[in-house]
């Protein structure tokens, strides 16, 4: 498949047009997402009348930007003034923001054409995209599989060759762990690299927003376009975009890559063998490869489930019935209130609201929250010690391949264990990248995973170009 810079190239030479690669999305989404459910809103209209706009700017002589005409997805939680966006909820059904997220407007000053929204678990609460209101998304490989979760649509999307590029957003590897399993390359940027100004929140202080792509240059490329500070967020730091695309063939030659034993630790043997294939691949290419251990991961998954559904207890308790979205009449307030969000929620979101809601109750803070919160310094201070020792670490993304629909469903213990080895990364605010490296027993993608301290995010790029170069089929 053509990639993203390929086609950018192509619409600013005058070789095609925007036009015509929107459409050509557009049909290729009428053609296929009937099988996968990857879109929730398809806009026809918007993507034809923005990429007229990016070929009228070729016309005149004028560069629309480094993606120029590309087809683009966005994760439905991620607001488009005037355009449907419910965050795969029911208690959003029909809203259409007043604003425009940042990255989205990023996205289109840069020529991009977004083409429309895409499923995902309701409030990006999920790893399989099967909590979606609107029906689960299916694997592209494998349509019996999940395509992983949360962002499981835009992975879908852009597995099926429906766009080049789409958006997701990383709580505790909702961008990683769904790129992993159908087969994509999906990176989480240092927290606060990336504005969220407009991501409708799940936890705030762990929501981030990053690219999924096909090939690991497409996601830098978009990292470039969508990163840099913004002053309508108060946790983006104040510097700009950092340069990619340059550093994409710096190699890792006298670079310490560390195999993390607990980034291994209780996958598959095919998940284990791909990690052990590319720890060699990254030795060939002339870095030295030490084996590290950091105990302190296994606390992240307890720490991060008490955590994340805290916040989400308070992000969420604006869905009232009274300001927007969905509203259940009833006699009194509270009634009204509580019938809203028992229609509104599915069962995952009001699971994770009443376990926050606990978790923060008097009495329990402290035993709870507060504990989780000193586990997530520790971690953060393992990590600054492990980065002390290596310059990037390594492991698996997923401890399997994609799982089949339904297994998981009824055993959340077991569908959280699935983002056990993206959840660190998620506590400490460090970027990660997952490429894909190979196929499982099952014939399924593989995805290893390359995480790098605060910042570090070229070295991410460059490590993870020399694991895609040497990719086996």
């Amino acid at each position: 498949m053509t990639s993203a810079i390929e086609l950018a190239a192509a619409v600013r030479r005058g070789d095609t047009t925007a036009t015509s690669l929107a459409e050509g999305a557009l049909a290729a989404i009428a053609a296929g997402d009937g099988a996968i459910n990857a879109f929730l809103h398809v806009d026809a209209e918007g993507a034809l009348a923005a990429a007229r706009r990016v070929d009228a700017a070729v016309a005149n002589g004028e560069d629309p930007g480094p993606l120029a005409g590309v087809p683009v997805a966005l994760k439905d939680n991620l607001c488009t003034r005037g355009v449907p966006t419910t965050a795969a909820s029911r208690i959003l059904e029909g809203w259409r923001p007043p604003y425009t997220a940042t990255v989205v407007d990023r996205l289109v000053g840069a020529g991009a054409i977004p083409v429309g929204k895409t499923n995902l678990d309701e409030f990006a609460m999920g790893s399989s995209t099967e909590n979606s209101a609107y029906g689960p998304t299916r694997n592209p490989r494998n349509h019996a599989r999940v395509p992983g979760g949360s962002s499981g649509g835009s992975a879908a999307a852009v597995a099926a060759g429906m766009v080049a590029i789409g958006l997701g957003s990383d709580t505790g590897g909702s961008i990683r762990q769904p790129a992993a399993l159908c087969g994509v390359v999906g990176f989480k940027p240092t927290y606060g690299m990336v504005s969220r100004y407009g991501l409708i929140a799940f936890a705030s202080s762990l929501d981030q927003i990053g690219p999924l792509a096909r090939t690991v240059a497409d996601a830098a490329v978009c990292l470039e376009v969508i990163a840099g500070h913004d002053p309508r967020d108060s946790t983006s730091l104040r510097e700009p975009a950092p340069s990619l695309l340059d550093a994409l063939h710096d190699g890792v030659k006298g670079k310490t890559i560390g195999l993390v034993r607990e980034l291994v630790d209780g996958s598959a043997p095919d998940v284990e063998a791909a990690v052990a294939a590319s720890a060699v691949t990254l030795r060939d290419a002339g870095a030295t490869v030490i084996e590290m251990s950091i105990p302190e991961m296994r606390l992240g998954l307890s720490a991060y489930y008490l955590i994340a559904p805290a916040e989400a207890s308070s992000n969420l308790a604006r869905y009232d019935g009274v300001r927007y979205g969905l509203r259940v009449d009833a006699d009194d307030l509270t009634t009204m209130n509580v019938a809203t969000r028992t229609k509104g929620f599915g069962d995952e979101v009001k699971r994770r609201i009443m376990l926050g809601t606990y978790a923060l109750s008097a009495g329990y803070y402290d035993a709870y929250y507060g504990r989780a919160q000193r586990v997530r310094t520790l971690l953060s201070r393992a990590f600054a010690v492990a980065y002390g020792r290596a310059d990037l670490l390594l492991g698996a993304t997923a401890p399997t391949t994609a799982f089949e629909l339904g297994a998981k469903t009824t055993d959340p213990m077991a569908m959280y264990l699935s983002d056990v080895f993206t959840i660190p990364s998620n506590l400490s605010g460090d970027p990660a990248m997952t490429v894909p490296f190979g196929s499982g027993a099952d014939g399924l993608p593989v995805g290893v995973q390359l995480l790098g301290p605060a910042r570090s995010e070229r070295l991410v790029v460059a490590a993870a170009q020399v694991l895609e170069d040497a990719a086996p089929s």
